[in-house]
């Protein structure tokens, strides 16, 4: 491959990189949607917020799921952290609504 070819290659590849970022942005606002809903449900039963069997559910269901290459440990880490960033966004969008301090999981 010739320093055009790659250079060429190159900004392919980042071209697809963005739009898959953009997809997986949608994916993470459409989830965190969800977890609003399932908030204003646990709210409405005044059942806890966090759940941690859920959250071990989470996991398995994204480690079993995997196909790689991202081994099960990275993404179980990658899923900590969207957790809990929905958790922080539903502790703050919670006391917007009803006052409450509750940080929640899902």
């Amino acid at each position: 491959m010739t320093r055009e070819e790659a250079l060429q290659a190159l900004g392919e590849c980042r071209i697809k990189i963005d739009d898959v970022d953009v997809r997986i942005l949608a994916l993470l606002n459409e989830r965190t949607r969800v977890v609003e809903q399932i908030g204003r449900i646990k709210r409405d039963l005044d059942w806890p917020i966090y759940e941690p069997k859920r959250e071990d559910e989470v996991f398995h269901n994204v480690t079993v799921n995997n196909a790689g290459p991202l081994p099960p440990e990275a993404v179980k880490r990658v899923f900590e952290r969207i957790i809990d960033e929905c958790a922080m966004f539903k502790a703050a969008h919670g006391r917007k609504e009803t006052g409450s301090r509750e940080v929640g999981r899902g």
